[in-house]
């Protein structure tokens, strides 16, 4: 068998060309994954749904999230609070 694209004679078995990659036969078409968009969210929000949009693009409990910012909040030069209000301006709304 050779490959269609670089002409290399590859086995009868092979899946992909030894030489330029190119796969030896269309195989079923992959689905793109989905699309994460780090949004604000309003269902079940406590002060503008940063928290909650976080925790869906990272995939984790709201609840550690909340005590995430809150943890950063705590700390000396106040970056919690300053990335949580840049957040709430910046992020667009579910």
């Amino acid at each position: 068998m050779f490959c269609t694209r670089c002409g290399t004679q590859i086995g009868d078995t092979a899946r992909f060309c030894t030489t330029c990659g190119a796969p030896t036969s269309p195989g079923p078409a992959i689905a793109a994954p989905p699309v994460r968009r780090l949004r604000r969210i309003l269902e079940g929000k406590k002060i503008a749904g940063v928290c909650g949009g976080f925790a869906e693009y990272f995939g984790t409990d709201v609840t550690l999230m909340r005590i995430i910012w809150l943890a950063l909040l705590l700390l000396p030069p106040n970056v919690g609070i300053i990335a949580y209000i840049v957040a709430w301006a910046v992020l667009p709304k579910e």
